[in-house]
């Protein structure tokens, strides 16, 4: 019975040949992370629109200002107010000012402040909410009771006071933000990382050798790249709308620099 039950058994595999593994082997394609994440990008339509769009106002902000016979700055008192034309395509303000070459003036200003301003506080805040997260311990707890106690004064004060020491402009605004809007990314980025930490690679990783800087920047951060870029979107219009605030109250963008 026992020499029955192996030749049955032997009879349900096979050698594979040689020629069909190589072939099924040249028939795998390896697809990087950014190769995947580019390909279900360009996938959703609405995701793509919006890119479009992004792309079409950053074209006109660049090139229609190079390229137009007027300046956001020069004053035509002859010819204030002016309605839409050929000459002026938006018509001109109450300085005789172009509103078209302002227009697009003043969205290299906004879009600059507004993506500069949301890319580098996340940044840091992955850098450290990633090694927060990662040592744990002392090190965690030191960096997370900072900056419990620097979320409990609102960004507003920080923001005010660093205008005031740098000075007003788009590099002061970008600066100020850099230094108060790291501190909610870098409070996600250890939550995820607490939990990404205790995985199988992650322990196969060290154990193989990996340094701290490699597990940490090639392995655990990575995979917080979804709730980054979350981040980094919201924080665009955040930016804009707090630059726009600044400039209400003379602390922002000073004229006859103009932005949206």
């Amino acid at each position: 019975m026992r020499k029955q039950m192996e030749l049955d058994q032997s009879q349900l595999f096979s050698f594979a040949d040689k020629n069909d593994y190589e072939t099924q082997q040249s028939d795998k394609r390896v697809h990087s992370f950014f190769t995947d994440v580019c390909r279900r990008l360009f996938q959703n339509k609405v995701a793509m629109f919006g890119l479009l769009l992004i792309i079409v106002i950053g074209v006109l902000s660049i090139f229609v200002p190079m390229f137009s016979t007027y300046t956001y700055y020069e004053q035509d008192l002859n010819n204030i107010n002016a309605s839409p034309s050929a000459e002026h395509i938006f018509g001109t303000d109450s300085l005789g000012r172009d509103i078209w070459v302002r227009l697009w003036v003043g969205a290299r200003v906004s879009l600059a402040v507004g993506i500069l301003g949301s890319i580098i506080p996340s940044l840091i805040g992955v850098v450290i909410g990633g090694i927060s997260g990662y040592f744990g311990g002392l090190i965690d707890t030191f960096i997370m009771r900072a900056v419990d106690i620097l979320m409990c004064i609102p960004v507003m004060i920080y923001v005010i006071l660093i205008m005031l020491v740098f000075g007003s402009g788009p590099a002061s605004l970008i600066t100020a933000f850099a230094l108060t809007g790291w501190m909610g990314a870098a409070r996600d980025v250890r939550g995820l990382i607490l939990q990404l930490k205790e995985n199988e690679y992650v322990l196969a990783s060290r154990i193989l050798g990996a340094s701290h800087f490699s597990l940490i920047f090639k392995h655990l951060v990575p995979n917080t790249l979804g709730i980054v870029v979350v981040i980094m979107t919201m924080g665009v219009p955040s930016a804009i709308f707090l630059e726009a605030y600044l400039s209400f109250i003379g602390l922002g963008i000073k004229p006859p620099i103009p932005s949206w």
